[in-house]
């Protein structure tokens, strides 16, 4: 039986649904700022005139855009909103979050602890996440036969598909990888997915019906593949995904990771940390600080940086 395990880390929140010691499906979390979920009071900001739509302030000046606001709301007055959309970071471009009008209470936005069934556990079983969170990082998923790039644009998120097998082939050995790393990283909103060119009819329907059964549990609707190979899926965004995380932030992403490496260092000694400049400047001195108040030790870094930004390592060494 599926089964989601969370890890509350130092900076973030990780989740993976577990079957048969598989991840099904991953989330990740980063709190603070206008997250989904969030109900909390902000200023009107602007208006669209004759719309029902503009701009709001919040008190920590984080701006949100707001549909389906009432008639008398005027610019400059109090109102209470509900973030339905979390801000995203995609191909250089900020969205700003999404908010609608609520008289619900003010809230924090929820945890990956309220994920149906959901059990917080020390660490996850060993290598799940690392394979998770180093895909999202190269936004790449390989298959036999082939692989699948993918591409966070403000747009879309576009997958192409390369491979050595023959089209039609190809097209369907991806149909497995693609469900799995739609789920895997979190994938939704609008997604573009350039299938091989299939001259016949009858090896695009079949990648249809093939693409049907493998995103029955997932909510979306769905193109058929059209002549140039082109498949557009849609699904309802409340948050970013995971590649879209890791390429808003890749050193931060990384500090991260570092972090949760640290945590799990079982021998005795201080903890050594290995890291490239731009990774340890992106560690918050609250990260550090935590980080010592959950393993009980000292920290010291390695004056040896490495230059790749994904060359990171935690090791407990005699003080």
């Amino acid at each position: 039986m599926a089964e989601w395990l969370v890890e509350q880390g130092i900076g973030e929140e990780r989740a993976i649904l577990v079957e048969h010691g598989e991840v099904r499906a991953a989330r990740l979390r980063w709190p603070g700022g206008l997250e989904a979920g969030l109900v909390a009071d902000a200023v009107l900001a602007s208006r669209a005139s004759g719309s029902g739509r503009g701009t709001a302030r919040f008190a920590d000046g984080c701006e949100a855009l707001v549909d389906g606001l009432p008639r008398d709301a005027s610019e400059g007055a109090p109102i209470r909103l509900r973030i339905v959309r979390s801000g995203i970071s995609e191909g250089g471009r900020y969205k700003l979050s999404q908010a609608r009008p609520t008289a619900d209470s003010p809230c924090p936005a929820p945890g990956l602890a309220t994920l149906p069934g959901a059990r917080v556990v020390r660490a996850f079983p060993s290598g799940l996440w690392d394979e998770v969170i180093l895909d999202a990082a190269h936004a790449k998923c390989d298959f036999a036969g082939g692989s699948l790039l993918i591409y966070p644009t403000p747009a879309m998120n576009l997958i192409d598909i390369d491979g050595t097998l023959p089209s039609a082939a190809l097209a369907l050995a991806a149909v497995p990888a693609l469900a799995r790393a739609i789920r895997r990283m979190d994938l939704a909103g609008s997604i573009g997915i350039d299938f091989p060119t299939l001259a016949e009819k009858s090896d695009r329907k079949a990648v249809d019906v093939a693409l049907a059964a493998a995103l029955a549990d997932w909510p979306h609707e769905r193109t058929a593949m059209n002549g140039f190979g082109f498949v557009q899926l849609v699904a309802r965004l409340e948050h970013p995904s995971l590649v879209a995380l890791v390429q808003q932030d890749r050193a931060g992403a990384f500090a991260r990771l570092l972090l949760r490496q640290a945590e799990q260092v079982r021998e005795p000694g201080v903890l050594l940390l290995t890291a490239c400049d731009e990774v340890r400047q992106a560690i918050r001195p609250e990260w550090e600080a935590e980080l010592r108040k959950r393993t009980g030790r000292d920290l010291r870094w390695n004056e040896e940086s490495p230059l790749l930004i994904d060359a990171i390592a935690a090791q407990a060494v005699a003080p």
